[in-house]
C-alpha cells in the first residue's frame, strides 16, 4: 500500500470573513492571519501537538481558513465558483475542535453564544471513544463540536474505548 493522503486543511465558510475572524479569535484565542482582505484569511492555532509527556512535540497544529462563500479561492478563472452561498438547513462543516487543559467547555461555549452561536449541547459523554464534547454552531451554519479527555477516564490507546467504568460528572448525559 502506498503511503495514504493527508488531510491538510479544512475551510469554514461564511459570508463574513472579517465577522468569522472577530468570533473565533475570541472564541478560542486563535491567531488569525488575514491573507486575502474580505476573502480568505487563515487560522493558526499555534503550538504543536503535545506528547504524552506534555511537553511539544515536532508537528504543528493544523491550519484551517475563513473562505468568503460568494468567493472561495483557489480557483483558475476569476469569476467567483458555484456554489457562492452558504449552505442552509442542512450540514455543514463539522470540525471537532480539542480544548485544551487550560480551557474550558463553559467559557468556550458562553463566548461562542454571546457572538451569536448556537449551543447545541454541553457537557455529554461518548464512551465509544472515551472522550467528553460539547457543541455549538456558529454564525456563519458551520457545526464546531468540543471535544476533552476527562481526568479518571481510562480509555484504550488502539480502540479509543473506555476501559472499566467512567466516572462522568453529575448532570451529565452519556452515550
Amino acid at each position: 500500500m502506498t503511503y495514504p493522503n493527508i488531510l491538510v486543511f479544512v475551510d469554514f465558510p461564511t459570508d463574513d470573513v472579517d465577522a468569522a475572524n472577530d468570533f473565533y479569535s475570541k472564541v478560542f484565542n486563535w491567531e488569525i492571519e488575514e491573507r486575502i482582505p474580505g476573502i480568505f484569511h487563515r487560522i493558526v492555532p499555534g503550538q504543536n501537538f503535545k506528547l504524552d509527556d506534555g511537553s511539544q512535540g515536532p508537528t504543528g497544529n493544523l491550519h484551517m481558513g475563513i473562505s468568503k462563500a460568494a468567493n472561495t479561492r483557489p480557483h483558475p478563472n476569476p469569476e467567483p465558483p458555484e456554489p457562492t452561498t452558504l449552505s442552509s438547513g442542512g450540514r455543514s462543516t463539522r470540525a471537532w475542535i480539542l480544548v485544551s487543559e487550560d480551557d474550558s467547555f463553559n467559557r468556550i461555549l458562553d463566548t461562542a453564544e454571546s457572538l451569536g452561536a448556537t449551543v447545541l449541547w454541553r457537557n455529554h459523554f461518548w464512551t465509544e471513544f472515551g472522550g467528553a464534547n460539547a457543541s455549538f454552531i456558529d454564525p456563519w451554519g458551520n457545526q464546531i463540536n468540543l471535544w476533552q479527555h476527562l481526568d479518571g477516564v481510562e480509555v484504550d490507546e488502539e480502540t479509543h474505548q473506555v476501559i472499566g467504568e467512567a466516572l462522568i460528572p453529575d448532570g451529565w448525559t452519556i452515550e
